[in-house]
């Protein structure tokens, strides 16, 4: 069995659904291919941070910024290692996306725009987000897509992978094979999108490109699939050596390698820490209340196995609670008590030799740190790291330790695409027919090696909708 279209999108997500609709407006027959039973992708679980400048929103706030200065705050905060060429286009047309979600009736949370803290912040309020998170941009979409499939030429297909391109003798990409409905269908297309996601979900790619055990909260459909499309017809990737991790949830109860993102501890950045983060070697490793989350991510990629554990005493847990005093997110002390040996990688002991062997500390090393500690309290001073906040010793049991590891929420290795998001081979020649846009991409395409608030979702859509306009008006030409 084989079908026919002008463009097919790969992947009904962020970018796959403004792409595929934008081509259908501009006049071409449209396939959405979705491997999953809903649409939405990385939506589902993301925070959905946008960042534009010169937005009608910042206009009627009275806030002053142009797409130069977001520009710029890109360059600084990735230390120039961001791809200038797919940044100088997403700060140009970066409003309009948000002003399509405006006029589409994004829910925006009442705060925004906004500076956010919890990374490098930005040097102007351009971060917006739905008062439902990322869920408000596919609130957005979904009624889009819906209109775009009734009154266009537009198909969208669930519950059906792409499993393989399909190219003809000169290598040019022709079209996908979807396994639906228990077979294979041959679908040919003038060009084939690649809007998959990332690999998030896939430990052994991740290994593979990373050089690091993956602890995820990304979607579970982000394995990976458009890169090893891509790369079986030739793609060369790009964001190499970009990766970054951030700190994370607590262990997920029932999935190992995966992390629960809405059960994470506080950012020392948020509240002033009385505890230390030790290796399993038992040593610190930061200053835990430096204030830049940037500088503690790129301490925690040395980290051994990107593992660490936050380690206090019950002094320490008296003192979290309230609000942004909390330890863990939305838990008091007595709720944090009730977790420990019970929930993975959350230990409580008597003595600091027993904390150590409950959670695979060397009892040595942490017993020589934690008095190397309380000398720096007492002396007011820590000559070994400068950390300046002391306000007790870790001497009161039963004392804790929460196991923590470097979370992946997105990826930054990616296909390589040129200015026109076309997939490139090894030799930097655009693959004829094969495009790419989203996290398939690789953050590190418009972050480099950081996290730029709002340079994943709305690079997502903004390239989703110039290519799926370009591509659909190509097809009217044709």
């Amino acid at each position: 069995m084989s079908e026919a279209y002008d463009v097919v999108v790969v992947g009904a997500g962020t970018a796959g659904i403004p792409c595929a609709v934008s081509a259908a407006d501009a006049g071409a027959r449209v396939l959405l291919v979705e491997k999953d039973t809903r649409i939405g992708g990385s939506l589902h679980v993301s925070g959905g941070h946008l960042a534009a400048a010169g937005t009608r929103r910042q206009r009627e706030r009275g806030i002053e910024d142009t797409p130069e200065a977001h520009l710029e705050d890109i360059r600084r905060i990735s230390r120039g290692t961001a791809r200038e060429d797919l940044a100088r286009v997403l700060v140009r047309e970066a409003a309009a996306t948000v002003d399509w979600l405006d006029e589409r009736g994004f829910s925006f949370a009442p705060e925004t725009p906004r500076i956010v803290y919890g990374h490098e912040p930005y040097t102007t309020p351009r971060t917006y987000y739905g008062t439902d998170e990322a869920m408000s941009v596919l609130d957005v979409l979904r009624p889009v897509l819906g209109r775009a499939c009734a009154d266009r030429d537009l198909t969208l297909w669930t519950n059906a992978a792409v499993t393989e391109l399909c190219t003809d003798d000169s290598g040019a990409v022709v079209g996908v094979e979807v396994y639906r409905d228990g077979r294979e269908v041959v679908v040919s297309a003038g060009a084939v999108v690649l809007a998959t996601g990332g690999y998030g979900a896939d430990p052994d790619l991740f290994a593979e490109l990373e050089g690091a055990p993956l602890v995820s909260a990304t979607a579970r459909t982000a394995t990976g699939d458009g890169l090893h499309l891509g790369m079986a017809v030739g793609a060369r990737l790009q964001g190499q050596g970009t990766s970054l991790p951030t700190f994370g949830g607590l262990p997920d109860p029932r999935t190992p390698g995966r992390a629960n993102w809405s059960d994470r501890q506080r950012l020392t950045s948020e509240r002033p820490p009385w505890e230390i983060y030790v290796s399993k070697e038992g040593s610190r490793w930061v200053a835990e209340d430096e204030e830049s989350i940037d500088l503690k991510e790129r301490a925690l990629a040395g980290v051994p196995d990107r593992t660490f554990w936050t380690v206090f005493d019950d002094a320490a847990l008296d003192a979290a609670s309230g609000g942004d005093r909390q330890l863990i997110v939305g838990k008091e002390p007595g709720e944090v008590r009730a977790m420990m040996n019970q929930r993975p990688g959350l230990h409580a002991a008597d003595t600091l030799q027993e904390l150590a062997d409950l959670a695979g500390i060397d009892a040595e090393g942490l017993r020589v740190t934690v008095a190397a500690y309380n000398r720096a309290v007492e002396a007011g001073r820590d000559p070994e790291h400068g950390r300046r906040f002391l306000p007790a010793p870790i001497a009161r049991a039963p004392f804790y330790a929460v196991r923590n590891h470097a979370i992946t929420l997105v990826t930054f290795q990616g296909l390589d695409v040129d200015a026109s998001f076309a997939v490139r081979d090894g030799s930097g020649t655009a693959i004829d027919g094969l495009y790419a846009v989203g996290e398939v991409i690789g953050a590190g395409a418009t972050c480099g090696n950081s996290f730029c608030s709002g340079m994943l979702v709305t690079p997502a859509l903004t390239f989703g909708r110039l290519l799926g306009t370009d591509l659909g008006r190509a097809a009217v030409r044709r």
